[in-house]
């Protein structure tokens, strides 16, 4: 059986408002349960996606430190959609922040956008139906 990423996690100041925004932009809760002590287990998907994000409270300096900044200030988080448009609308209306216009790259259609923490993500339309993000030489 071949290993996957199950899920992982993105650093948070609170529980209720990374639940809150990602839920307005699509995201799905699929278990939120208190472990007591002010630690919960929430995990979040794409409505249908596989990998799940874990939002992790951070505790102490330094993970308050990473809120935001866990990809270094690159773009590290890659949200793929089969409708670009009208995702991109959506989280538009939402008043996610993007960086600038949409592009067509050679591997799809993608914009850069922050969450509310500065996070930077993709959201992406790859061009193949691999998902990889690689170009098939014909």
């Amino acid at each position: 059986m071949p290993l996957r990423i199950a899920l992982f996690s993105l650093l948070v100041p609170d529980y209720d408002e990374a639940l809150a925004f990602f839920l307005r932009i699509g995201f799905e809760c699929r278990e939120d349960t208190n472990l007591g002590g002010g630690k919960r287990w929430v995990r979040i998907a794409p409505k249908g996606g596989e990998t799940e994000i874990l939002l992790a409270r951070a505790v102490g300096d330094s993970q308050e430190a990473a809120v935001g900044a866990q990809g270094g200030g690159r773009v590290w988080l890659f949200l793929e959609t089969e409708d670009f448009d009208a995702d991109y609308r959506r989280m538009q209306s939402e008043g996610v922040q993007f960086e600038a216009l949409p592009r067509d790259e050679p591997y799809g259609r993608v914009v850069v956008w922050s969450d509310p923490w500065g996070n930077r993500w993709d959201l992406i339309e790859f061009r193949h139906a691999d998902r990889r993000g690689t170009v098939a030489v014909i």
